[in-house]
């Protein structure tokens, strides 16, 4: 079977040039990671603060465990997350659009990834201290299974349902 220009085109789903098509996943992509670093940098400034509470003292070996993972989680998490930013700067202009969205794309996948695993660990953690119950670790683990479903299951359940072929 030969591929003609036409069948590219439909597969592609617009008519726009690699460029032009860098650019939109660009402005997209962007978009995306604006949300998810304004919460990864809330998130990790918090964390920052706890280890200046009073409270911290009181904490047993698991939690500052717990604590220093977490913190460690958050500072990857914002990294991959700010990193498409810096990307972007340091190549603008040097003609590799598309492949700084490729790489721009990792980062923000590898940094949700990160931040779900913040996220999870910031609970545990709340719910240690704030609790000391035993159900601590399953409900942490229905926020997790709540948080997959959401950012990949129906995203990736979407993206294979409705893509065409």
């Amino acid at each position: 079977m030969t591929v003609t220009g036409d069948d590219v085109e439909r597969r592609r789903g617009r008519d726009e040039t690699e460029e032009e098509r860098a650019d939109r996943m660009w402005v997209e992509l962007i978009q995306e990671v604006r949300v998810a670093q304004t919460g990864v940098q809330i998130l990790f400034g918090f964390l920052l603060t706890v280890v200046f509470q009073q409270k911290y003292a009181t904490l047993g070996a698991t939690d500052k465990t717990i604590y220093i993972v977490t913190v460690v989680l958050g500072a990857t998490a914002t990294g991959a997350l700010i990193g498409p930013v810096s990307l972007h700067r340091l190549v603008s202009g040097r003609r590799v659009k598309p492949q700084a969205v490729r790489w721009a794309s990792r980062l923000t996948f590898v940094g949700l990834v990160l931040l779900l695993a913040t996220m999870a660990a910031s609970l545990l953690l709340i719910l240690r201290v704030a609790t000391n119950g035993g159900f601590v670790p399953w409900l942490v683990a229905v926020v997790v299974l709540w948080y997959v479903l959401c950012w990949f299951v129906l995203p990736l359940w979407t993206r294979r349902r409705y893509t065409s072929r």
